[in-house]
């Protein structure tokens, strides 16, 4: 069989390189490029396929129990979840452009998915996937991937940190068993509810949802190479046992959750087939959906989210593995393929769907060398549906719970929040909290749009401080000649300032000689700027430009900017201007 299936991916490989050889190349976009570069472009043995197997496995093991806490946490069933970690799993391995990532639902998502599950259904949330999924495959097209780099650390890190918070805090109710019969979707409000909800704290689930939560937190200190997920699901369904011994009712997949096949059979659960292919608009769902402009419109916003949060993320999860591997990603090849796997997963189910640096991580540290671990991974979650979906159904909810609640700390990156906040300029401090409570409070779009344009306003304050002006010891008081260098960007934050501040300077010198060989941008503001100043500066006085640098001397000769007889004059250095002067 192994031989079988390493003949079948030289196969595959094959095909894809010729597919590459015969269609027309666009700059910067690679189709296929991971796939086609680990297995193709570099010999691809017996001995990396056992090592791609090793690894599919071991993350195989993580994705399982996830992808059903992720969907459970999104509000929609657990089988959506494994749906989507299968179908998408294989179709961004195989399309996109990161040869060790490994893409499914992923917790930054919840914060987004659950209101449109809860408003939309689940017809609703497939439909906002697939929208995603268009926008991230034209945003590589049109060759954002780059793009990732001009977004700040403090609105990274202030988004995730407050997703990590509002998934956290909506964890709260499984791990405990709460009694809540409406969830707010304020954050303030469902803290709230919550808190009034604590009287109806159920021990049995509490018990379970710690105990899986300990194992999660100490299984990594024993230093064994099998995930912690795993025995901690066991562990904590052992605990379910013991309390329905004892006559205590724990809340399971199976008690929360049915399904209804084709065929009209009921169950409890997950059901034990593959993914069927569906329409999204079709779906026999609890919420009434009909497709029209109005509900597209609706959704758009949310599949914007979507399409954003994926990127960033699966672009981030690329940068991180590069650095673990030595080995480069291709960025808009890696959007390309993160819209694909968008594209083709809610046609069978599957919801959000992106890179997992958690799951990537641990698939290169695992031995992974291709997609095909990937592949491998999906692989497995299918035969998981198959064979062991009557056994996930017995999974209590609190066991659930507690994985997302490990998932969130680790999402949040506490340490790197900790240190910038004790080290970072106040600025970079004031955007990350803003981004967190913005998070947390309304949206990650609000969070990273306000987040982004503060950050540039903060940044563009101090470029434009900058920008200084030192008199040089050419400056001849007695021939009423003052010199001064321009050191820093002549852009319209700061161009007014500095201009201003050589109109008091040179009041009382007849010529002024300004250097810009440290100036270099002058953009249209600086341009006005500038051209004000030698308006107002007036006939009176002499104005000599000199050692100007390339940029800002293809604005001024774009603005045909002419020398003023008596008035400006252009030179190319100080000491050619000092000759003619003196």
């Amino acid at each position: 069989m192994l031989v079988s299936l390493f003949s079948a991916y030289h196969l595959i490989s094959y095909f894809l390189v010729l597919n590459e050889m015969n269609t027309r190349k666009i700059k910067g976009i690679r189709p296929f490029s991971a796939l086609i570069d680990a297995c193709w472009k570099e010999t691809y043995s017996f001995q990396r396929l056992i090592k791609d197997m090793i690894a599919g496995i071991t993350v195989g093991i993580i994705a399982i129990p996830l992808a059903m806490a992720l969907a459970i946490g999104s509000g929609v069933a657990p089988q959506y979840g494994l749906y989507t970690a299968a179908i998408a799993g294989i179709v961004i391995a195989v399309t996109g452009g990161s040869r060790y990532s490994v893409s499914g639902p992923t917790a930054a998502f919840v914060v987004i998915l659950y209101p449109v599950s809860q408003q939309f259904g689940l017809s609703g949330l497939l439909i906002a996937t697939f929208m995603s999924g268009i926008i991230l495959l034209i945003m590589g097209l049109a060759r954002f991937g780059r793009l990732i780099e001009y977004i700040p650390l403090s609105v990274t890190l202030g988004f995730t940190s407050g997703i990590a918070i509002t998934i956290a805090t909506m964890q709260v109710q499984n791990f405990f068993g709460l009694r809540l019969e409406h969830v707010p979707e304020n954050y303030i409000s469902k803290v709230a509810a919550l808190s009034q909800a604590f009287s109806s704290l159920q021990f049995s689930d509490t018990l379970i949802g710690l105990t899986t939560l300990l194992v999660l937190i100490f299984w990594p200190k024993l230093g064994l190479k099998l995930p912690g997920h795993l025995p901690a699901l066991i562990a904590g369904t052992g605990i379910m046992g013991i309390m329905h011994l004892l006559g205590h009712d724990v809340a399971t997949i199976g008690s929360s959750f049915s399904y209804t096949l084709e065929d009209g059979t009921q169950g409890q659960g997950i059901p034990p087939i593959l993914p069927q292919f569906l329409l999204p608009w079709n779906l026999p769902d609890t919420h009434a959906f009909n497709v029209s402009w109005d509900t597209v419109s609706a959704l758009l916003p949310a599949a914007f989210s979507m399409a954003m949060l994926g990127a960033i993320e699966s672009l981030l999860c690329a940068v991180i593995l590069d650095g673990m591997t030595g080995k480069k990603h291709h960025s808009n090849s890696e959007l390309i393929g993160q819209g694909m796997g968008n594209i083709v997963a809610p046609f069978f189910g599957g919801i959000t769907a992106t890179a997992a640096i958690a799951r990537s991580a641990a698939n290169v540290r695992a031995g992974a060398t291709s997609p095909i671990a990937a592949i491998i991974h999906s692989l497995l979650v299918l035969l998981a549906l198959l064979v062991l979906a009557p056994m996930l159904s017995y999974l209590p909810l609190a066991a659930m719970s507690a994985i997302l609640l490990i998932v969130a700390w680790n999402m949040s990156e506490a340490h790197k929040v900790v240190d910038l906040i004790r080290h970072a300029p106040k600025d970079d401090i004031i955007v990350m909290l803003l981004c967190m409570s913005l998070t947390v409070l309304f949206d990650m779009v609000v969070a990273i749009t306000i987040g982004i344009v503060l950050a540039s306003l903060l940044f563009m304050r101090k470029i434009a401080n900058m920008t200084r002006i030192s008199i040089s010891p050419a400056t001849n008081n007695d021939k009423g000649l003052l010199v001064v260098r321009i050191n820093g960007p002549l852009f319209f934050a700061a161009a007014e300032r500095i201009f201003a501040e050589l109109k008091e300077q040179g009041a009382d010198y007849h010529t002024m000689i300004m250097q810009w060989d440290a100036v270099p941008v002058l953009d249209a503001g600086g341009l006005h700027a500038f051209q004000g100043f030698i308006r107002e500066m007036g006939k009176g006085k002499h104005i000599v430009v000199c050692d100007i640098s390339f940029q800002p001397l293809k604005t001024l000769a774009r603005a045909k900017i002419e020398p003023i007889n008596g008035q400006l004059s252009f030179y190319a250095t100080l000491s050619k201007a000092l000759e003619e002067i003196n």
